[in-house]
This record gives C-alpha cells, sequence and structure tokens, in this order.
C-alpha cells in the first residue's frame, strides 16, 4: 500500500493575520503541509517557481498584483499549481465565481471548506481564467515570458510595442525583447485603450509614438521613443492613425 501523499501548500495575502489564520487551517488537514508564504501576486510567482507548491492559495484583493492576474501567470509555467481563491467578496461577485467553475473560499476560511476545496482542486483553464479576469474591474499590470522554468515580469507601461510572430508574439520593452503566448487579438482586447493596432501583425503603446512619415518607397511608417528602427504601417492603418493622432 502507498503511503499518503502530502500536499505542498503555497498562501498568498497581502494580510499577515490571514495567512496566519489560513496556516492554523491547514495544520488541522491531514496529508496538506504549507510550502511557504508570498504577500502579493509577484511574490506568489517567485515562490513558486522557488517553492514548487502543488497548490496555491491566492487572495483575491491584493495591492499591486492581485490574485487574478497572478493565476493568469501561474498558467503558463509547464507545470503550474492548482489555484483556490480566497475572496472576501460579497455574495454577489461569489456567485459569479462559481459560475466560472473556479475554486474559491469565502473569508474567514473554515477547515472543513478548505479541506473540502483541496480535495476537489483542479488546474483552472487559461480561458477560464480570461474569462473571469474580463468580469474584473482592469487589466493586467504586468505580462509573463516564460523562460524555462521561470516567469519574466514585464510592467506593461514598459511595452512600447507587440508584433506577432507565428505562435508567439514579440514585446519589444524598454529594457529589451521577449517572447509571451498572448494572441494580439487577445492584447488588444485587454489593453485597447493603451495601444492601437498599426499592422495586422503590429500594435504600438499610444505613450510611445511620437510621429507617422512616409517611407522611402511611398508607403508610411511611425516612430516610436526609445527605438530605432521604424515600424511599417498598413496603408489601411495610416490614414486612422493621422486623423487620431493629428501627427
Amino acid at each position: 500500500m502507498k503511503p499518503p501523499v502530502t500536499l505542498r501548500v503555497l498562501i498568498v495575502d497581502d494580510e499577515a493575520p490571514a495567512r496566519e489564520r489560513l496556516r492554523s487551517v491547514l495544520a488541522e488537514i491531514a496529508e496538506v503541509t504549507v510550502a511557504g508564504e508570498a504577500s502579493n501576486g509577484a511574490e506568489a510567482l517567485s515562490a513558486t517557481h522557488d517553492l514548487s507548491p502543488d497548490i496555491v492559495l491566492l487572495d483575491v484583493r491584493m495591492p499591486g498584483m492581485d490574485g487574478l492576474e497572478a493565476a493568469r501567470h501561474l498558467q503558463l509555467l509547464e507545470e503550474p499549481p492548482a489555484v483556490i481563491f480566497t475572496t472576501a467578496f460579497d455574495r454577489y461577485a461569489v456567485e459569479a465565481f462559481e459560475a466560472q467553475a473556479v475554486g474559491y473560499l469565502l473569508k474567514p476560511v473554515r477547515t472543513e471548506q478548505l479541506a473540502g476545496a483541496i480535495a476537489r482542486a483542479g488546474r483552472l483553464t487559461r480561458a477560464q481564467l480570461q474569462q473571469l479576469a474580463a468580469a474584473g474591474d482592469g487589466h493586467r499590470s504586468h505580462l509573463a515570458s516564460r523562460t524555462r522554468d521561470r516567469l519574466k515580469l514585464i510592467p506593461v507601461e514598459d511595452v512600447q510595442y507587440f508584433l506577432a510572430d507565428r505562435k508567439y508574439t514579440t514585446v519589444r520593452h524598454v529594457n529589451g525583447e521577449d517572447l509571451v503566448e498572448d494572441s494580439l487579438r487577445v492584447l488588444e482586447s485587454e489593453f485597447g485603450a493603451l495601444f492601437v493596432r498599426i499592422h495586422r501583425n503590429a500594435l504600438v503603446a499610444v505613450k510611445y509614438l511620437e510621429r507617422i512619415e512616409r517611407s522611402g518607397d511611398g508607403g508610411w511608417t511611425v516612430r516610436l521613443r526609445g527605438c530605432d528602427t521604424p515600424l511599417t504601417v498598413s496603408r489601411r492603418m495610416a490614414g486612422e492613425l493621422k486623423e487620431r493622432f493629428r501627427i
């Protein structure tokens, strides 16, 4: 007979008393051990890489990167942990979570509820997380690029442009370039107010846009602050860009 498998749990909450309460509740559940703690979404990603937990208990509302965004980034890992959200949302918000079939616990978390959630814990799909995020009140603050088994976080405010490249999307930012798995369609839908499409394969950040100008072949290009190479603008988008930005 095989010995019972002990599940390693990472606790993520910005309030120390809440983390301590979860520790005490987990101590009452068999075959579960606390792998570590984190106080925000970014710390959760780093701790997941270092500790390889089986389950992450994620607070939803945290300053900086919240639980929803952290969960989306976690799904990029080759072996993502199961995620259970903990939330102080009111009844209507909890019903929205339930409708998306996402594991959640309403604070204050009780032992029998946590034990049941752990027993049912499944891995959230990226589609579920995108649908849940769409019902929220904002877009991600960071993008995540997977390098081997680690995630590199890229602040959205540092992104100069996105360029579609077959299966992946190239992200050019103030500190270099990286690849992400998000499609231009998803990025445009989520960050539409911050970026403008200049071509079927390119989105540029409005804040870095300097001017639109004629290219040597009679077409159009845009110049972005901090980028040496101009980007091609499709003929269809050139007129809209000139009208929108008066440049």
